[in-house]
């Protein structure tokens, strides 16, 4: 199968070109040299270009798009966000499309229900938030949106949402906490007691291969590590215990976390800052919210199950880092 990827200098799509690249023909977006040399490391072949000027000539001959490159930050103006990840999306599947690529699969998010609330054991016929204050989850919806509807019988479209995902390769969590720790200025939410859903990126590849053959055309799924919620604090702290980083016990309250955030939030809106605030609504509220989901769906149209516990995932990372 030929496959194009987007995102592939990322946490996913590197782990997923790296993986379909062993079996298949994988070319995959490149904006720079340093991303060319990222991506034919990883076994594929870049191709030059952006979201903003893909072209039906850059995916001439392809089978499949896993599109998992998207703005991935809790602040930011909308704008940003809509431009990248609502009609850089609508471009590539428009491109796609005229191409005669056969199948996209596109690596949605469980955000793109989220406008601050609680989701407790949630299946994919719960309301999407295309109306969210938040910038990150409003644009996700809206991009799923776009996939979902350009479904057809000669265009599959599949959306994954993977929820909370970590593992070897971790751009984002890890050096967060490390930084934040190392500035003084961690602070857990409500104890971290809240509960999540978590999915090894392993588990997130294995399931954008599945996709690549199987799901219902125009469907969402939801993919973790197999319905075990861990609370924040204790996979926090299990996560940062792998690179030796012992997290501070500093608490906030959620409603003063939260409350704080979106004042800050305004002040800096206000001011037209462009750096972040020291915590922002959408951080406070993810931070101090359960979210759990279901994930029968996968396991039945996909036949998902996960390839590696949430344990030994932790194992293999403690071992690494030693």
């Amino acid at each position: 199968m030929k496959i194009f990827i987007t995102g592939a200098s990322g946490f996913v799509g590197g782990a997923a070109a790296r993986t379909l690249a062993r079996d298949n023909e994988v070319l995959a977006l490149s904006r720079s040299e340093k991303s060319d040399a990222t991506i034919k490391a990883l076994g594929a072949t870049p191709v030059r270009g952006a979201l903003n000027s893909i072209d039906a000539a850059m995916l001439r001959g392809v089978d499949a798009v896993v599109h998992c490159a998207a703005k991935v930050e809790t602040w930011g103006p909308m704008k940003e966000f809509i431009e990248i990840n609502v009609k850089g999306t609508e471009r590539l599947l428009a491109a796609a499309k005229q191409a005669g690529v056969k199948r996209f699969v596109h690596i949605g998010t469980e955000a793109a229900l989220f406008y601050g609330q609680a989701m407790n054991d949630l299946d994919e016929t719960a309301p999407m938030a295309f109306a969210s204050p938040l910038p990150y989850p409003r644009s996700k919806a809206l991009a799923e949106r776009a996939v979902r509807a350009a479904n057809n019988d000669s265009f599959t479209t599949i959306v994954l949402r993977p929820r909370f995902i970590w593992g070897p390769g971790d751009q984002t969590l890890l050096p967060a906490l490390k930084a934040m720790v190392k500035a003084g200025r961690f602070t857990w939410i409500d104890k971290g007691r809240a509960l999540t859903d978590t999915v090894h990126v392993d588990n997130v590849v294995h399931a954008i291969k599945l996709a690549l053959t199987q799901g219902k055309g125009g469907e969402a799924y939801f993919i973790t590590d197999g319905g075990d919620p861990i609370s924040f604090r204790d996979m926090m702290t299990k996560m940062a215990a792998t690179i030796g980083l012992e997290l501070p016990d500093k608490n906030m309250p959620g409603w003063l976390a939260r409350g704080a955030a979106g004042l800050l939030d305004f002040i800096w809106r206000l001011t037209l800052r462009r750096s972040p605030p020291p915590i922002d609504p959408h951080t406070a509220a993810l931070l101090s919210r359960n979210c759990t989901l279901k994930i029968d769906k996968a396991r039945r149209d996909l036949g998902y199950e996960p390839v590696i516990t949430r344990d030994a995932g932790i194992a293999a990372l403690m071992q690494a880092g030693r």
